[in-house]
């Protein structure tokens, strides 16, 4: 086959079990998962997982898929009863025509001298070809494509998932913290039909989530068609923090100003961080620009980063004599020194 089956993406035999299938399912769960995961790709390999799981947990859609992977054109493109995202050739169906020629040679397409409808499905285990004799309309290929997870036929199957973004506070990401937000929840009706409901959703903000990371509700995405499930909704985190703050990954910066004798002589001051109030000793002969590192105090991930306090020195206004008189005795103290221009 041309691409990995479900068993392949949950690791796991054709025969496995129930239980075995569910413990590596769990385990992928774990190791994936977009909230605590740092694979590049977590999101799409977890919906992989997801997808894989929900057709192999499922007694008789593991039949149908066992039997699909038992048919020579069961590898390509499995879009319709399975969940797949791939298109195929032929419409909806199972397979593409080029595999049909690769099966029955490259002749003239119903010519005397290359493949018929009879052979395609004498192949799949149908005899007849349908109500239409020799014509090639979609009745005649109906009756034999229906049997690859139903392309033409009616079928249960999961809602699209959804996207959207939610702004967080930086101390919530520090402490972890409880949002509410309002949506439009899809919502089945005993008719079959879909409305949307007015719905306040409360979300858990998980310490230490990074921004661009995501949060999935289940269910909450687009309706299921037929009786299939609600897709889920994905929320990207965006974080809000003040000007005076940039984040890169977990680590965090922070621009902290200080008077100029607190950088020349060092001193002890509190800053306020989103770590919280923290005691912090400036070194001596300190320059606008350099950076204090406090480790670990920044976003409290699974691998916490750290918080750069960056120096910006600022000098007092020269607002009455006194401030003047105070800068005149500066001068003449430092009168010696030479500064590079």
């Amino acid at each position: 086959m041309a691409e990995k089956n479900y068993y392949d993406i949950l690791g796991v035999k054709k025969d496995a079990s129930d239980a075995d299938i569910k413990k590596k399912y769990r385990k992928l769960v774990r190791q994936y998962h977009p909230d605590v995961s740092d694979h590049p790709d977590a999101d799409n390999k977890i919906a992989e997982i997801n997808n894989a799981y929900e057709t192999i947990r499922d007694k008789e859609k593991r039949a149908e898929y066992d039997a699909m992977l038992n048919n020579p054109f069961a590898g390509q493109n499995r879009s319709s009863g399975f969940g797949g995202s791939g298109q195929t050739g032929a419409g909806q169906s199972g397979f593409r025509w080029e595999d049909i020629k690769d099966q029955f040679g490259d002749g003239e397409a119903f010519g005397d001298g290359g493949f018929r409808f009879d052979d395609i499905f004498s192949a799949f285990g149908r005899g007849a070809r349908g109500s239409t004799g020799g014509q090639t309309g979609s009745r005649s290929q109906s009756s034999g494509f229906d049997q690859f997870g139903g392309g033409f036929g009616t079928q249960d199957s999961k809602g699209q998932d959804q996207h959207a973004e939610i702004t967080v506070d930086l101390s919530s990401v520090y402490s972890g913290d409880d949002y509410s937000i309002k949506l439009n929840v899809p919502v089945r009706q005993p008719n079959g039909n879909v409305d949307y409901d007015n719905k306040t959703l409360k979300i858990k903000i998980p310490k230490g989530i990074t921004d661009g990371k995501q949060i999935r509700l289940a269910g909450q995405g687009a309706a299921g068609s037929s009786n299939g499930k609600n897709g889920d909704l994905f929320l990207k985190v965006k974080i809000r923090h003040d000007a005076n703050i940039r984040i890169e990954g977990t680590d965090v910066y922070q621009t902290v100003n200080i008077a100029p004798w607190e950088a020349a002589l060092g001193e002890k001051i509190n800053v306020s961080t989103p770590a919280g109030t923290l005691g912090v000793t400036i070194p001596k002969n300190s320059k606008s620009g350099s950076n204090l590192r406090l480790k670990g105090k920044g976003i409290p991930a699974k691998q916490a980063g750290d918080l750069y306090l960056t120096l910006n020195i600022v000098n007092p206004d020269v607002s009455n004599d006194a401030s003047i008189q105070a800068y005149e005795q500066l001068k003449q103290a430092f009168a010696d020194i030479n500064i590079s221009r």
